[in-house]
């Protein structure tokens, strides 16, 4: 079975999230150790959301108990979190809801700004991180790849992106309250990686010229030459910092990388703080404490999500019928997955009486039609139980057809490779 556990900025405060995201590879690991059952684990970490997507060889029950028991452990040994700290701050799905919850997420429906681009690449990255740590399974790479399709299908024939905006967007329309000339800002990015640059282009659709770049693992020269800024080294981090009137993080560096000494001595402009920190971090970049410098002020993930704006109703309702769709379509593949075993082993059952029958009327000199016949025959036969068996897989029903052909016919649905392929 298919099970998520999620906690999201709608469950959950982002100091919580902060810590859960900063150790999803051993989540997932731990994961994919603890119990033979678990045959797959992907964690999707974000800024706003930290999921686990379990493969539970188990019934529902038994699997629903052992998987959130499991991603609980794997929680508080790796995130310093203790249990009661997380508890009723996330939501578990199941089985045929996983898909459609899923599919929801990577198209943007269940972000802090309804359509944000960003989460499709987020999630994306998160199967290929499981793919590098061998914690996927056959089944989530199946799940997550649908998940790309169905956030495609949305991107393609919904206005859902075109009316959300990503978190970048909209902090920076916040910061337009602030700023009257963005030409004249003297701008700090603190970051790298693709968060950086879809900032850096958005600072750079507003206006602003003067734009250097720190990296505190050390990448700034690089990107620098790559998109024409000035890279700001560690010693000259401080002092930079303290000129700037617009600091923009947006790393995954654990601690604070902005604190109060890089916005000591502020300079004002009458009562409007003169220096803007925007902290897109996760986990937070910026100490919370800088505000109590005179003339800063930050404007961080909570307080965006606060500003975000209401969903454009109409795209919003489209892009969840496309997700609906794409999740029966998921559910009905599974089913037909899942019933499969059952029609070969039918198949190998009757196509071995058949040639059985075909070697005793070849003995006898037939001269073929008797051989045509029965082919034909067993075409006939096996016609309907298969539509039969893809009906009842679609309504969940795929063990009762399994059952139904063990009991009838004595054949079991575990046959060996070479069986299963000549019935196939």
């Amino acid at each position: 079975m298919l099970l998520c556990v999620s906690a999201s900025h709608q469950t959950a405060p982002f100091e919580i999230l902060e810590q859960l995201s900063r150790a999803p590879h051993d989540v997932a690991r731990q994961l994919t150790a603890s119990a033979p059952c678990i045959q797959g684990a992907v964690v999707v970490a974000t800024c706003n959301r930290f999921e686990v997507y379990l493969d539970v060889d188990e019934p529902a029950t038994a699997g629903d108990v052992i998987g959130v028991e499991a991603v609980m452990r794997a929680v508080t040994d790796h995130t310093g979190l203790a249990r009661h700290a997380v508890e009723g701050l996330y939501e578990v799905h199941r089985g045929s809801d996983v898909a459609e919850h899923l599919f929801a997420v990577a198209s943007g429906l269940k972000s802090v700004v309804s359509g944000e681009e960003e989460i499709a690449g987020q999630v994306r990255r998160a199967l290929s991180d499981a793919r590098d740590n061998a914690t996927t399974s056959s089944a989530l790479e199946h799940l997550f790849q649908q998940a790309s399709r169905a956030q495609r299908r949305v991107k393609n024939v919904t206005a859902l992106s075109r009316a959300g905006r990503s978190l970048v967007r909209l902090a920076l329309d916040l910061a337009d309250s602030r700023i009257s000339d963005w030409s004249a800002e003297q701008v700090v990015l603190v970051g790298t990686g693709a968060y950086a640059a879809v900032t850096l282009a958005a600072l750079r659709e507003r206006g602003a010229e003067t734009i250097s770049v720190y990296s505190p693992s050390g990448r700034a020269q690089q990107f620098a030459e790559k998109h024409n800024l000035t890279a700001i080294t560690e010693d000259a981090f401080v002092t930079t910092a303290r000129q700037a009137t617009l600091l923009v993080t947006c790393t995954n560096a654990e601690g604070y990388v902005v604190t109060g000494e890089h916005v000591h001595d502020a300079p004002h402009a009458g009562t409007r703080p003169s220096r803007l920190v925007i902290d897109l971090g996760m986990p937070r970049n910026v100490d919370p404490a800088v505000t109590q410098n005179e003339g800063v002020a930050l404007l961080d993930l909570e307080t965006i999500r606060l500003h975000a704006p209401l969903e454009e109703l109409q795209a919003a309702e489209a892009a969840r019928s496309v997700v609906r769709e794409a999740a029966a379509d998921f559910r009905h593949d599974r089913a037909r997955r899942a019933v499969a075993p059952a029609i070969v082993a039918l198949r190998s059952h009757v196509f071995s009486l058949l040639e059985a029958e075909i070697a005793r009327a070849r003995a006898r000199d037939d001269d073929g039609s008797i051989e045509q016949a029965l082919r034909h025959l067993v075409g006939v036969l096996l016609h309907t139980p298969t539509t039969r068996a893809h009906e009842l897989a679609a309504r969940g029903q795929a063990a009762q057809f399994a059952e139904a052909v063990h009991t009838l016919l004595g054949v079991s649905e575990h046959l060996d490779t070479a069986t299963a392929q000549r019935s196939a």
